[in-house]
């Protein structure tokens, strides 16, 4: 069990009609995708032909935001707005999609390939609780 997993165990209000498996999954994955665009902007930055990653640079710290911030309002519960929680759960999904896709045509760096798959899965994981809330 991860701390993610335990915190919403523990949240002692009733969460309604949300899957906690697929709201703890989007937001691990939220998390480790903001990691992993992050540490690819900065692997990039260290290529030798840095103007050449301008646009994967930008796409990477774009989606980290994004993933980042869906992270942190998926982490809160009290108040609950489902339209909003919709609304950056489709972003976060745009971001990712964007940024894996833009990734793959740099998946000869290792970074690329990396980020494009963690990006891959948060999309995923996104869809697939926006699928559940209904």
């Amino acid at each position: 069990m991860t701390l993610v997993d335990d915190m919403i165990r523990t949240y002692p209000a009733d969460l309604g009609n949300v899957d906690r498996r697929k709201l703890a999954d989007c937001i691990k994955e939220c998390f480790a995708c903001a990691q992993a665009c992050t540490a690819c902007a900065d692997s990039c930055l260290s290529e030798q032909d840095v103007a050449a990653l301008a646009k994967c640079i930008r796409t990477n710290l774009d989606c980290a935001d994004v993933c980042f911030a869906t992270g942190q309002v998926l982490s809160r519960h009290t108040g609950y707005d489902a339209n909003l929680t919709r609304a950056v759960l489709e972003a976060c999904a745009t971001a990712c999609k964007s940024c894996a896709d833009v990734c793959r045509e740099h998946e000869a760096m290792d970074h690329c390939a990396s980020c494009a798959f963690e990006c891959r899965n948060c999309e995923q994981a996104c869809r697939e609780l926006l699928d559940a809330l209904g």
